[in-house]
Parts: structure tokens; sequence; C-alpha cells
């Protein structure tokens, strides 16, 4: 055992002096950030993704889409992508009776469990097919959210259990000098899994 121990010794002296010998300085522990810990597997920590149903025309009549979004809990990038209509791939079978919009209208829940969206004036008044579209996806995303804004209302954030289920969701859509509300029990079946 002491053997093993001089052993050891003579062999940290001889690394000392090797690197003393070559120009290389003796020193101490140095702390250089986090603790190594391996490389982390791929899968480790996905990014949140979701899959929600864009309303576009298909044959005169509305069809859910399935886009996957980074998170069904951002009304605003699915809005906007519905405002954008369907992409190269969905064109080929569908339509949007949408206007293109600068940028995507805001969700807000009101006090007695309605969705409403406030368009834009630019958006002029859509027919009832297109705001069929804007309502039926709108009820569509995944887990409606709230949370309260600095202008009244309130903004989807937050789990709202008021709401139940999209099949009961109405949806108020509001331009300049009009305003409907639209059941979403009247949208075409959800997405198939």
């Amino acid at each position: 055992m002491r053997r093993a121990r001089v052993a050891a010794v003579l062999a940290g002296l001889a690394a000392g002096l090797t690197l003393a010998g070559c120009g290389v300085p003796p020193s101490g522990v140095i702390q250089a950030g986090p603790a190594a810990s391996g490389i982390p597997r791929p899968d480790a920590n996905p990014a949140a993704r979701s899959v929600v149903a864009l309303y576009f025309v298909h044959d005169g009549a509305l069809r859910p889409y399935p886009r996957q979004v980074g998170s069904a809990a951002d009304h605003r990038s699915v809005l906007a992508m519905l405002f954008d209509g369907p992409d190269a791939q969905e064109s080929a079978t569908a339509t949007t009776l949408l206007p293109r919009l600068p940028s995507a209208p805001d969700v807000t829940i009101e006090g007695d469990g309605i969705l409403a969206v406030r368009l834009p004036d630019a958006a002029g008044h859509p027919d009832h097919l297109a705001l069929m579209q804007l309502a039926c996806t709108v009820a569509g995303i995944a887990e409606p959210l709230t949370a309260k804004p600095a202008g009244g209302g309130s903004f989807l954030t937050t789990p709202s259990p008021a709401l139940g289920s999209p099949a009961h969701t109405r949806v108020a859509v509001t331009g300049n000098g009009w305003s409907t509300t639209l059941p979403a029990s009247s949208c075409p079946g959800p997405l198939p899994s």
C-alpha cells in the first residue's frame, strides 16, 4: 500500500517537473462555468408544438386544415396564419374569403364566456362564410386562455374553464359599425387524429 502511495507521489512530481521544464507555470484549480454534464439528448427539451385547425373554404363549404404551430396559446400567430390564407399545399384544395390584414386581430374573452374578435376598419364586413372561418378557427384553438390587459377585456393567456368545449363556444366578431355573434356548434367536425 505504501509503495503505491510513493509511486503516485513520484508520478505527480514527474508530471509537475515535466510541465515546469516546458515553461508551463504551475497553477491551482481554475473555476470556469458550470460542471460538465455531458451532451443533452436531442429530445430532452423539445419545443412545445401544437396542431390547430385553420378553417378554409373547400368546394363552397368550411373545412378544417391542420396546421402545426409553436403554441396554440399564441392566438395572434394562429389568426395571422388564418388571415394569410392557405399555404402552398393547402391552396390546391382550399381558399379563403377573409381579407389580408396588416396584423392579426386580438382575441379577448368577455365575462359571459364569449370570445370576442375586433377586426380593423380595413377588413370591411366579411360575408357569413368568411366570418364562420374566423369563428370556427378561434373556437377551436386548444386551451382557451385569459388574462387582463391594460385596456379592459381580457387577453387569452391562462386556462379558462368558463368556456367549456369549442362546440359550446360563441364568437363575437366586431368591425366598423357592425357586430355579429356566431355559434361554434355549426362548425365542421374536429381535426382527424
